[in-house]
C-alpha cells in the first residue's frame, strides 16, 4: 500500500500529466453537471413516471448508459450513444464500401476524413432519436409537465435542437477529452455515466437486506465478494492473450542461412482471447430490441407474449437468445477487425516468420486458425458475463439495479477504460523514469 501511494504522489510530480488529469476531471465535471439540467418547458418535479419507466428493463439500460440523463429529462438525454452508434455504422460501411476503406489506409488525413463522416452521421442519427425521445415523453409524462404546452411546437422543435446541441457537445467533451486529458474520452464518459448509478443502486440493495431484514449483511457481504470475483474475472478476460513467437532473421555478411536464425531476435505477435471487446454485447442489446419492436405493432396473443419474453432483460428466452447472439457477434465482429493476411504480408515485408510455418498465405491461415481456437472460449466467456445479471438475480433475489453492475456491457466498460487510463498513466510515470502505478514509486536514476 505504501508503494501505491507513492506511486500516486508521484503522478503529481509530473506537470503534463497533472494537468492533463485535472482537464479530465474538469470535463468530466461539466459533462455529469449537463446530465442534471432538465430540457426548457418541463417540469421537473413531474418526471415520477418517467424514472419509473427506468427503473427495470430494457430502460434501466438506457438510463444507466447516459448517467441517469434519461430518466431526467436532461439535455444530455441521448447521451453519446448517437456517436457510438455512428462509429459503429461507419466501421462496418468500412468493409463494403471502396471509399471508406481507401480513407482507413490513407493515415492520419483519413482517419481525419472518417471523423468528419462519423460526426455528421452522429447528428442525423440524433435528429431521428431525438422526436423519439420526445413522443416518449408525451407517452409517459402528465399533460401538466409541459410547460409551454403538450404537444406544442415551440416545445418539440425548441427540444430537438437542445438534444441535438446536447449530443454534440457531449461529442466534443470527449474528443477534447482525448485530446486534452488522459484515455479515450469518449469511453471515459460513458464509465462516468455508468458509475454514476453505483452508489443509489448498492444503497437500494443495502436498504433491502440490512433495514428490511431481507438476509442481512451476511448475504450482502457475499455479493460483495461474487461482485469482486467477476470484476476480477473481467479483468482477465479483457487482459488474457495468446502469444505467438515471431522470429525475425538478421542478416549476416556470411549471407549463411542458418547463422541468420541463430542471430535473430525473437518477439511475440499478441492475439487478445476477446479481440472484439465489448462490441458484440453492444450489437447484440442492439439486435434484442427489434422483436418486442416489431411484436408491439400488432395486438395478436402471440406478440403480446413476444414483447413481454423480449422486455424481460432478466427472463431465461431472452439471456438464451442474447447469449447466442454475443457468441455470433464475437466471431462477425473478430473476423473485421483482426486482419490476418495483412498480419501475414506485415510479416513477411519486415524479414519476420513463425517458427515452423511458411510465410504468406500459410501464416495468415495459421492465424486464423488460432484467432478461431482462442475466440471461441472467449465468446463463451463474454455471453457468460453479459447474462449473469440475470443468473445473480434469479439465484439471490438481487435487486436489479445493482445486478446490472454484475456483468454486461456496464461492468466490461468499467474494466476495460479503468485498465486503459491505468496504462496511459503508466507510460507518463515509466518516460519521466518512474516506476508504474502498479510497482515501486522510487525515482530511477537515467542512464547515462
Amino acid at each position: 500500500m505504501k508503494k501505491f501511494i507513492e506511486s500516486i504522489s508521484n503522478v503529481w510530480k509530473i506537470e503534463e500529466l497533472k494537468n492533463r488529469i485535472l482537464i479530465t476531471l474538469g470535463l468530466l465535471l461539466v459533462y455529469r453537471f449537463g446530465a442534471q439540467v432538465t430540457l426548457p418547458g418541463i417540469d421537473a418535479t413531474q418526471l415520477g413516471n418517467l424514472a419509473g419507466q427506468t427503473k427495470e428493463g430494457i430502460g434501466s439500460i438506457l438510463d444507466m448508459f447516459t448517467g441517469g440523463a434519461f430518466s431526467q429529462a436532461s439535455v444530455f438525454a441521448l447521451g453519446i450513444m448517437p456517436y457510438i452508434s455512428a462509429s459503429i455504422v461507419v466501421q462496418l460501411m468500412g468493409i463494403a464500401i471502396p471509399y471508406l476503406q481507401k480513407l482507413q489506409s490513407d493515415g492520419e488525413s483519413g482517419r481525419k476524413k472518417i471523423n468528419q463522416i462519423t460526426r455528421w452521421l452522429t447528428i442525423g442519427i440524433t435528429l431521428v432519436q431525438g422526436p423519439t425521445y420526445i413522443y416518449n415523453l408525451y407517452r409517459t409524462l402528465p399533460s401538466n409537465a409541459f410547460l409551454l404546452g403538450f404537444n406544442s411546437f415551440e416545445f418539440l422543435f425548441s427540444s430537438v435542437v437542445i438534444l441535438v446541441t446536447g449530443t454534440i457537445f457531449a461529442m466534443w467533451l470527449g474528443e477534447k477529452i482525448t485530446d486534452k486529458g488522459i484515455g479515450n474520452g469518449i469511453s471515459l464518459l460513458i464509465m462516468v455515466g455508468i458509475l454514476a448509478r453505483l452508489p443509489q443502486a448498492f444503497i437500494q440493495e443495502f436498504t433491502t437486506r440490512v433495514t428490511n431484514n431481507n438476509g442481512g449483511p451476511m448475504l450482502l457481504v457475499i455479493e460483495i465478494i461474487i461482485w469482486l470475483l467477476v470484476i476480477i474475472c473481467c479483468v482477465l478476460l479483457v487482459m488474457a492473450v495468446r502469444r505467438i513467437p515471431v522470429q525475425y532473421a538478421r542478416r549476416t555478411t556470411s549471407g549463411d542461412f542458418e547463422q541468420d536464425m541463430l542471430n535473430g531476435n525473437r518477439q511475440w505477435i499478441p492475439l487478445k482471447l476477446n479481440a472484439s471487446g465489448v462490441m458484440p454485447i453492444i450489437f447484440a442489446q442492439a439486435i434484442m430490441f427489434i422483436p418486442a419492436a416489431l411484436a408491439g405493432l400488432s395486438k395478436s396473443d402471440a406478440s403480446q407474449s413476444i414483447v413481454g419474453a423480449f422486455s424481460n432483460m432478466f427472463g431465461f428466452w431472452y439471456n438464451l437468445v442474447f447469449a447466442t447472439l454475443i457468441i455470433v457477434f464475437t466471431f462477425f465482429y473478430t473476423a473485421i477487425t483482426v486482419p490476418t493476411n495483412k498480419m501475414s504480408d506485415d510479416l513477411k515485408r519486415s524479414g519476420g516468420f513463425i517458427p515452423g510455418i511458411r510465410p504468406g498465405v500459410e501464416t495468415s491461415d495459421y492465424l486464423d486458425k488460432v484467432m478461431s481456437l482462442i475466440t471461441f472460449p472467449g465468446s463463451l466467456f463474454l455471453a457468460l458475463i453479459a447474462v449473469f445479471p440475470a443468473i445473480i438475480v434469479s439465484v439471490m433475489d438481487v435487486q436489479q439495479s445493482w445486478a446490472m453492475f454484475f456483468g454486461g456491457t456496464s461492468l466490461i466498460i468499467m474494466v476495460g477504460v479503468a485498465i486503459d487510463t491505468m496504462q496511459q498513466i503508466n507510460s507518463y510515470l515509466l518516460n519521466k523514469h518512474y516506476d508504474g502505478l502498479m510497482k515501486s514509486g522510487k525515482n530511477r536514476k537515467a542512464v547515462a
